[in-house]
């Protein structure tokens, strides 16, 4: 079995360097089938000015690479956030078989889910680790 609590540490870790770039801190990592983490990334919508540069996106992009297609089937996302709905269309279609992710995100997070997915889902793992990241990094942005 999986440590949950482990591997959301290492999606934190990201969320933390987005954190230290001025990005919305939210990091995501894929682990494939045997548990090995392919991937990490992290915000980097600011710096690349592409509303695209979720990090999400990100790791799949690089996990895909990686294993040199575009299909994740039994791999696993830990994401710091709930996916928007951009990034679960994405996690959808690149076969990822479960998410995990931390904070949940009621303005921005998908929610509305087709149901139609065999994507598995577990919520709220270090979800107030995460969720304070997002309160530093808004706080910071409104004293300015």
């Amino acid at each position: 079995m999986l440590d949950y609590q482990y591997f959301m540490q290492q999606a934190l870790g990201q969320a933390e360097k987005a954190l230290r770039c001025d990005e919305v801190p939210v990091g995501a990592i894929i682990l494939n089938s045997k548990g090995e983490i392919l991937s990490r990334a992290y915000n980097l919508v600011e710096k690349k000015k592409s509303q695209i540069a979720h990090a999400e996106i990100l790791a799949i992009e690089k996990a895909c690479k990686k294993l040199g297609d575009w299909r994740l089937e039994g791999c696993i996302i830990f994401v710091t956030l709930e996916p928007c709905s951009m990034c679960i269309a994405a996690i959808q279609l690149s076969r990822i078989s479960k998410l995990v992710y931390g904070a949940a995100s009621p303005k921005y997070g998908y929610k509305v889910f087709s149901g139609k997915s065999k994507l598995e889902i577990e919520e709220n793992i270090l979800a107030s680790e995460s969720a304070k990241l997002l309160r530093l990094f808004f706080k910071k942005k409104r004293k300015k």
